[in-house]
């Protein structure tokens, strides 16, 4: 299977990645920890599950055939 990773990253520090494989956001920092409480909760975390169907698996495909 493919995995979809999104950083995110301030001062060459990650702060909060989106996994596919966890499903969520994972926090790296203290400041990361709490948005990801919330992002986990919000309507980001469908936007990024969904950014994987519309984008990551199609062009997956293409690419894996």
């Amino acid at each position: 299977g493919i995995e979809f990773i999104h950083s995110y990253v301030f001062n060459k520090v990650e702060h909060i990645r989106f996994n596919s494989t966890v499903g969520r956001y994972v926090g790296y920092t203290e400041l990361g920890v709490k948005n990801a409480e919330a992002w986990n909760k919000g309507p980001q975390l469908g936007q990024e599950q969904a950014e994987l169907e519309r984008f990551c698996k199609p062009n997956a495909a293409l690419h894996y055939r």
